[in-house]
């Protein structure tokens, strides 16, 4: 078999099916260019999801005729030194424009800010032609239309045109998230035009425009910084999420990346605060000198691998995890607008239904009872049975209206004050119990709803972690040592960790060159299954650096325990413990949520109240 030189169109074509997989792969790289240059607005306009149609002219620096000619060329950029370990700009690989012009119908029209006219370049399947004069206004518009018509076994591949649209629409959304003071349009005959103006250096604002309003509301700021690495951004409140993790979204040095890492250390860090399935919203921004983190993995640039991955992970677990403890413990103002939603009056599909005292046997019901929505069907309930005495029992030891105007009691507080006092607290003062399981605090501006159940349950097991970080927890010995074969490797990574898997009860040390002994165990765990244990941290060492496997088992636990042991639904309380577990949530952090994630509390403000009644 001979060897042979491949031409410089079949050489791009292959190039293409790596950087170029579907129209928002080329609309990334273009945008990529656009703000490389320098350009303060960037329009993308698009038809047939891209395939037909991707333009995308921005007002930057644009390109004399010289360089028209050079950048359609495989491997000439002017974005990169000497060198792959200092990169600073989006592009760097020279490939996107010859690798889309090899499978597309590519025209590029520039014009240098000062110059007095543009230039224009085509290139259809790979043919370049001339470079020709043309009228353009200063900066660059690249024009691609029908995609991969040279390579046709490639459109097989592609999704329907909506959804290549909403992919591309996705990549714009990230690009303007990650450069606010860059204007972005987004517009076509495949979809409505979206536009996000420039923000300046107000990058909530433009987190807001991409997100919606509902985030800034519900976002906490984040801005840490370890051994040269800085992470800046923003984390939702665990009660503000998500069914995908479509609205996580990772930054390095500016370029947007999707990368398992930083989406395995938001995970972590949210762990025990979110619902199962559910998934946080966060925006995270990490800043480090280039030399330390490798975008040089894949053609499309949306891999990258740090020198540290152990330091970037512990920095976005610890910064998130502190925020959340400094102000998480809130509700989510989406709560409240469900809380309005289910209180607002309907009228019931069900026909009106008589109800009839001992002494007015036939008087009527004047129609029906209001709907109050699916939470609150199961209370609405006892209206169909009527008004009679057995109904009425429960409501016996409720004061009945009055229109005097005596001032009210105040109260003597559990831990000194009254009531007013008490009302000051964010969580308010212990008003009522509702269903044996709800209770109503009054706030200065509104009132809170507490699950008693999930609120005691948090804070028994945030009490249980504590214990768990402050001493050496209590392990059970093995009569006869358990011995694991491991690759020598993974024995000599999990020796490293050994003194902190001792902390937590798991007790090795190493027995010959490929193996492990397990000579003692954690007790919360009873009896398990030690070997599989050990194999799966040295697996979660091999690929993470980290051995989180086995406190995440234990803090499984203590959740399990702390939810059997906290005061369960249907308990009725006295005021005293009520305020009591008010102020006790006040005081630990994650109070908001229970060990499943779902919300320990529902906050209505006054102003919500208020219009529910028409008074605003």
């Amino acid at each position: 078999m001979n060897i042979k030189q491949l031409s410089e169109t079949l050489i791009n074509q292959i190039a293409a099916g790596e950087v170029i997989e579907r129209p928002a792969s080329a609309a990334k790289e273009l945008i990529e260019n656009a703000i490389d240059a320098g350009a303060t607005r960037i329009d993308v306009a698009t038809a047939g999801g891209g395939k037909t149609l991707l333009r995308v002219i921005d007002n930057g620096c644009g390109m004399g005729p010289e360089d028209l000619s050079l950048a359609i060329r495989r491997h000439c950029t002017s974005k990169l030194s000497e060198t792959l370990f200092d990169i600073r700009s989006l592009g760097f690989r020279g490939e996107a424009l010859p690798s889309i012009g090899s499978v597309a119908k590519l025209t590029i029209t520039s014009r240098p800010a000062g110059a007095d006219s543009g230039a224009e370049i085509a290139v259809v399947g790979g043919k370049v032609g001339d470079v020709r004069p043309a009228a353009a206004n200063p900066g660059t518009t690249v024009e691609v239309r029908d995609l991969f018509f040279a390579t046709p076994a490639r459109l097989k591949f592609m999704k329907t045109e909506k959804a290549e649209a909403g992919a591309i629409t996705e990549i714009v959304k990230r690009m303007a998230i990650a450069f606010p003071a860059i204007r972005f349009v987004l517009s076509g005959t495949d979809r409505s035009t979206l536009e996000f103006p420039g923000t300046g250096d107000d990058h909530l604002a433009r987190i807001a425009q991409v997100l919606g309003a509902e985030f800034k509301d519900n976002a906490i700021e984040l801005d840490a910084e370890r051994e040269d690495v800085r992470l800046s951004g923003f984390a939702g409140v665990p009660t503000f999420n998500r069914g995908n993790s479509a609205h996580q979204y990772a930054f390095v040095n500016g370029r947007p990346v999707q990368d398992k890492q930083i989406l395995s250390a938001i995970r972590g860090a949210y762990a025990e605060t979110i619902p199962q399935g559910r998934y946080p919203v966060a925006v995270l921004s990490l800043t480090l000198d280039p030399a330390l983190v490798d975008v040089n993995v894949h053609p499309a640039k949306s891999d990258v691998r740090f020198r540290d991955p152990a330091l970037v992970r512990g920095l976005i677990v610890g910064a998130i995890r502190q925020s959340l403890q400094r102000e998480g413990d809130r509700a989510a103002t989406t709560g409240a607008g469900g809380m309005l939603r289910a209180f607002r009056p309907g009228f019931s599909p069900q026909p009106a239904q008589a109800w009839s005292p001992a002494n007015s046997p036939s008087r009527p019901l004047y129609g029906s009872a209001p709907s109050f929505g699916g939470g609150f069907a199961a209370a609405a309930a006892p209206a169909a049975h009527g008004f009679a005495e057995a109904a009425q029992v429960a409501f016996d030891s409720l004061s009945m209206p009055t229109a005097r105007s005596e001032p009210a009691p105040t109260s003597p507080a559990p831990h000194g004050g009254s009531v007013e006092a008490i009302a000051s607290y964010p969580l308010g003062a212990a008003r009522a119990q509702v269903h044996a399981n709800y209770i109503v605090a009054q706030t200065e501006d509104g009132l809170v709803i507490v699950d008693q159940h999930a609120a005691h349950e948090r804070l028994v097991f945030e009490q249980m972690r504590k214990a768990l970080t402050g001493r050496r927890l209590p392990s059970q010995g093995l009569l006869i040592p358990d011995i694991v074969d491991l690759p020598e490797e993974d024995c000599d990574r999990l020796m490293i960790h050994a003194e902190s898997l001792e902390q937590l009860g798991l007790a090795i040390e190493r027995f010959g060159p490929g193996a492990i002994a397990v000579r003692e165990t954690p007790a919360m765990l009873g009896e398990m299954d030690a070997a599989q244990l050990v194999r799966d941290l040295a697996d979660e060492i091999a690929e993470w650096d980290t051995a989180d496997r086995l406190s995440a088992k234990l803090e499984h636990v203590a959740a399990t325990m702390a939810c059997h042991g906290s005061v369960r639904s249907g308990r009725r309380l006295r005021v005293e413990e009520m305020n009591a577990l008010l102020r006790q949530m006040e005081q630990t952090p994650g109070s908001g949520q229970c060990n499943h994630g779902r919300p320990t509390y529902v906050e209505l403000k006054l102003s919500d109240i208020e219009r529910l009644f028409g008074r605003s």
